[in-house]
């Protein structure tokens, strides 16, 4: 498959992949141009295409910069599909070539050497609820914060429970330092995470997270989930948290957006 050939269908809007993407190209009419060029080139040209420049926007399509296992590329790609909002893209291995995240071009995209990345209206955004953040101030339907404080405060506090609490000790560059005993430390930091999260959950959660719409809260909630599976926790001590996970994947974003579909997808962990 060529990298220009793979595409998914989010809810609304498309994910195109490509390895870097193209800026759009316009076609100006000539009577613009006649305040540009020359009088005597009028007879020749008809138009001109100026690259990277779009009338009906400011900004070309968002680019997001992803690794299809990472579970903050994937808060943001659940993000993007449920709210319909059409990108491209660019994949950056974690583990090829060393981690293509700490090659010079993706530092100087994203400091911090991590993903998600998102190129979106002129800015580039890292951290994955920065990112849900901005989407939801900027493309505000359907709400993944609910218009409740009460509700608000308690989506953000179970999503920063997640990405704060449970997922950094869990990832690729804690594991690294941990060595054979990666495995038992992943385990007892979701475990832990997990025993709070449950407590929690059985105040807040109706058919998802909190009540019945599904929130921020829950864009961190299923990927925690496949991380746990991943690392092989025990889910029967959480019986909140699994149903509220098996009714997410039934929704057609958490489908779109999950790793075993996505274009970097490795042919053997696709669905």
């Amino acid at each position: 498959m060529r990298d220009s050939d793979a595409t998914c269908m989010p809810k609304s809007g498309t994910v195109t992949f490509r390895k870097e993407p193209s800026p759009p190209n316009i076609a100006l009419p000539l009577e613009f141009l006649k305040c540009l060029l020359p009088m005597h080139s009028f007879p020749y040209i008809q138009y001109l295409v100026l690259p990277a420049y779009n009338p009906l926007s400011f900004s070309p399509q968002p680019v997001l910069y992803s690794y299809f296992r990472s579970s903050c590329s994937w808060r943001v790609r659940i993000a993007l599909a449920l709210k319909g909002i059409s990108y491209d893209l660019v994949p950056v291995n974690l583990i090829k070539d060393g981690g293509q995240q700490f090659s010079a071009e993706f530092k100087a995209l994203n400091p911090m050497q991590q993903v998600p990345a998102l190129k979106i209206d002129g800015i580039t955004l890292s951290q994955s609820l920065a990112i849900i953040n901005y989407l939801e101030e900027t493309h505000p339907n359907p709400r993944l914060l609910p218009q409740d404080p009460k509700k608000r405060a308690q989506v953000r506090m179970i999503a920063d429970h997640i990405a704060s609490g449970i997922q950094p000790l869990q990832n690729l560059n804690v594991l690294k330092q941990m060595g054979e005993k990666k495995m038992e430390w992943a385990q007892n930091c979701i475990m832990s995470g997990f025993q709070a999260l449950e407590q929690i959950l059985q105040h807040t959660a109706g058919r998802y997270c909190v009540g019945d719409e599904v929130s921020m809260a829950d864009l961190c909630l299923v990927p925690q989930v496949a991380n746990a599976e991943r690392f092989k926790v025990d889910m029967g001590p959480y019986p909140t948290i699994t149903r509220i996970n098996k009714a997410l994947l039934e929704l057609e974003a958490f489908k779109t957006s999950h790793p075993s579909r996505q274009p970097d997808t490795p042919a053997e962990l696709r669905a």
